[in-house]
């Protein structure tokens, strides 16, 4: 197993988004570091493996530049690029659980996670149940102590915007002797680092925010614990749902603006959330940046910035949030979010389809928009007129 830790650590989160685990080519020079597409590597004789690289289900190149690039950023020991959010999730499941174990997580997760768990997991053995995270009471009734094994965590969750004070659910976590795992797609590791508030692992779908251009699939998993490294690194390998090198490579090379990007999407997220709250056909804004948020100040101790992802509920019923999430044009209407552009989607029956009927079924009058870096005055324009258009 590689360890994943690099050199740059004493320096500023934008300078590791661009230099951790990206030295030059010594060959040529190159600025950016090329892109290994071989599926295998020669041996200085049998077992005299090139660098530790053997044939690239294990080990390649590009795989591990973003694999220490991720664990810089999310300051963890220990990083893992997978085929997409759900290939790592899966992985970490594997590696940790056992038949009789208890998964606990939020009443508010994303539908995916949820299914992955629900209809994989719990057929072989698993049980799962879901809390109001955003309420520490709440998730501390939920647990089963010397049962629990996974405490899992979203903040800010999908597609409602909970905020889940990580410091106290950790405490409760391993009070219990549970992992505490956090879902941080949505803040990305430049708004906030869950392993700094005891966090045992963070996991990630690097196709959001770190590729932050729409143009790739990928997961990952973050740890600084060396048992539970060494079971997903197993995984990783033995499984091989690992991140193809161009995959690898788009992501390198999105993370590089990481932080210019959040200050854009979180400022013109937080624009859109103050100028729609009043609107007549808004009932609920769900912005964790607005200050009539139930989660604001927890959001503000442990977030930089409150991101660029943000829901609505409209008055109007589901119908008017149908109405709505195909009335923009700047927003364009498709599933997935963290992209430079803006995205606008019916959770109800897109993003969280597979939950509907459950606990965790989306409000149908609600509709989410994932706010891109484009001008504010055209998207306040293309937000408010589709909302106008509902009158």
């Amino acid at each position: 197993m590689t360890d994943t830790r690099d050199n740059t650590t004493d320096h500023d989160f934008s300078t590791r988004a661009i230099h951790a685990g990206q030295e030059f080519d010594p060959t040529t020079g190159a600025v950016v570091p090329p892109i290994y597409l071989s599926s295998t590597f020669v041996q200085d004789g049998i077992g005299g493996f090139r660098g530790g690289y053997e044939y690239a289900r294990g080990g390649n190149p590009t795989r591990d530049s973003l694999q220490t690039l991720l664990a810089s950023l999310e300051g963890g020991t220990h990083a893992f690029s997978f085929a997409s959010g759900l290939a790592a999730e899966d992985a970490l499941l594997r590696a940790i659980l056992k038949p009789g174990d208890h998964v606990l997580m939020g009443n508010d997760v994303y539908g995916g996670t949820h299914r992955l768990v629900n209809r994989m997991h719990v057929p072989w053995g698993v049980e799962l149940s879901t809390a109001e995270m955003s309420n520490p009471d709440a998730a501390r009734a939920a647990i089963r102590p010397g049962k629990t094994r996974v405490l899992w965590l979203e903040t800010p969750s999908n597609p409602l915007m909970k905020i889940t004070d990580i410091a106290a659910l950790v405490a409760i976590g391993h009070e219990a002797g549970a992992i505490v795992v956090v879902d941080n797609t949505f803040a990305s590791p430049y708004l906030q680092q869950p392993l700094s508030f005891g966090a045992d692992v963070v996991v990630h779908s690097t196709t959001k925010y770190l590729g932050g251009h729409s143009d790739v699939l990928g997961g990952a998993v973050v740890t600084s614990d060396e048992e539970i490294a060494e079971k997903v690194g197993f995984l990783q390998f033995g499984a091989g749902a690992v991140s193809s090198p161009m995959e690898a490579w788009l992501t390198v090379r999105g993370i590089k603006t990481l932080a210019v990007r959040m200050d854009r999407h979180s400022e013109n997220a937080q624009a859109i959330a103050e100028a729609v709250q009043p609107h007549p056909a808004i009932e609920t804004v769900f912005y964790p940046g607005l200050e009539s948020h139930p989660g604001h100040e927890i959001a503000a101790k442990q977030m930089r910035s409150f991101g660029g992802m943000l829901s609505v509920a409209l008055r109007g019923g589901p119908a008017a949030a149908k109405k709505f999430a195909e009335g923009t044009s700047v927003f364009q209407l498709a599933e997935s979010l963290g992209g430079v552009e803006s995205l606008i989607s019916y959770p109800s029956e897109m993003t969280h389809a597979s939950v509907k009927g459950t606990e965790l079924a989306v409000p149908e009058n609600v509709v989410r928009l994932s706010v891109g870096i484009e001008g504010i005055d055209d998207l306040l324009a293309d937000v408010t007129g589709a909302l106008d258009r509902l009158a």
